[in-house]
C-alpha cells in the first residue's frame, strides 16, 4: 500500500512539516521550518508517539510555536 504524499502546511509565510519517524514501539516526532526553499530551523526529536499522525501533529505544533516566538 502506497502512502499519500505529505504536503507542507503554510503558516505565516513559512512552509512547515511535521515528521513521524518509525521507531521500536512508536514514532519519533520532528518538525522542519522552511522559507523560500531554504531551511530555517529543524526541531530534532520532540518525543515518541503511538501513531504517525500524533507524531506529525506534534511536529507541526512545534513549528507554529517556534515561528510565533521568533516572529
Amino acid at each position: 500500500m502506497q502512502r499519500p504524499k505529505v504536503e507542507p502546511e503554510i503558516y505565516k509565510g513559512y512552509s512547515v512539516w511535521g515528521h513521524a519517524i518509525l521507531q521500536d514501539g512508536g514514532y519519533a516526532a520532528g518538525g522542519t521550518i522552511m522559507r523560500a526553499g531554504k531551511l530555517v530551523e529543524g526541531s530534532g526529536v520532540l518525543g515518541t508517539f503511538e501513531t504517525d499522525e500524533g507524531a506529525r501533529l506534534a511536529g507541526l505544533e512545534w513549528c507554529r510555536a517556534w515561528i510565533d516566538s521568533h516572529g
